[in-house]
């Protein structure tokens, strides 16, 4: 197991057990946090955010790590909501400031996008999904081959009809070939 830092004494009891939940699914994987980084799409600094309470990790970050180490994600999903409405909702202030180009005045906040900049007004926190392409790949469900139009059938499955006609067009080519030069 590893030597995790004490969570902060003013820590909801939610968010604490959530947290605590978290580490344990870590430490069962047997991964540093360079290596948790590396089979999620999360760097080993926010894992060190997310798992010493410092920030609420995203919903995916969670699915993330029950992926790898092999836990129900729905049970913790659960748990994820729980916490992040329990979690305290101070906004820190920004270790670096960004500076606006010159001549540039007003607009919706120094370095914030305007989701992020709402998300922080109304004190909540932006769940901004960042999943690895070959999750997505494996999320996106099939359609239903008979819930589907005759007509939808052939758009999906023009190439193959093209290539099909191709073959067509080279095997009378050949034909035609082999006949006259015979």
């Amino acid at each position: 197991m590893s030597a995790w830092q004490p969570l902060p004494a003013d820590l909801p009891p939610e968010v604490g057990h959530f947290v605590e939940q978290l580490r344990l699914l870590k430490d069962r994987t047997g991964l540093s946090l360079v290596a948790l980084g590396e089979r999620t799409a999360y760097s080993k600094s926010s894992w060190h955010r997310y798992l010493n309470a410092t920030q609420p990790p995203p919903r995916q970050a969670v699915v993330a790590l029950c992926r790898v180490a092999g836990a129900d994600a729905e049970r913790f999903c659960v748990r994820w909501e729980l916490a992040v409405r329990a979690w305290p909702r101070t906004v820190a202030p920004a270790a670096v400031p960004a500076v606006a180009p010159a001549g540039v005045t007003g607009g919706t906040g120094a370095g914030l996008s305007a989701g992020a900049n709402r998300a922080a007004d109304e004190g909540g926190y932006e769940d901004v999904p960042t999943v690895p392409w070959w999750d997505l790949l494996a999320e996106a469900p099939e359609p239903e081959p008979e819930s589907l139009p005759a007509r939808h059938w052939a758009a999906s499955h023009r190439l193959l009809l093209y290539a099909l006609v191709l073959v067509l067009v080279l095997l009378l080519t050949a034909v035609i070939g082999a006949v006259t030069l015979a």
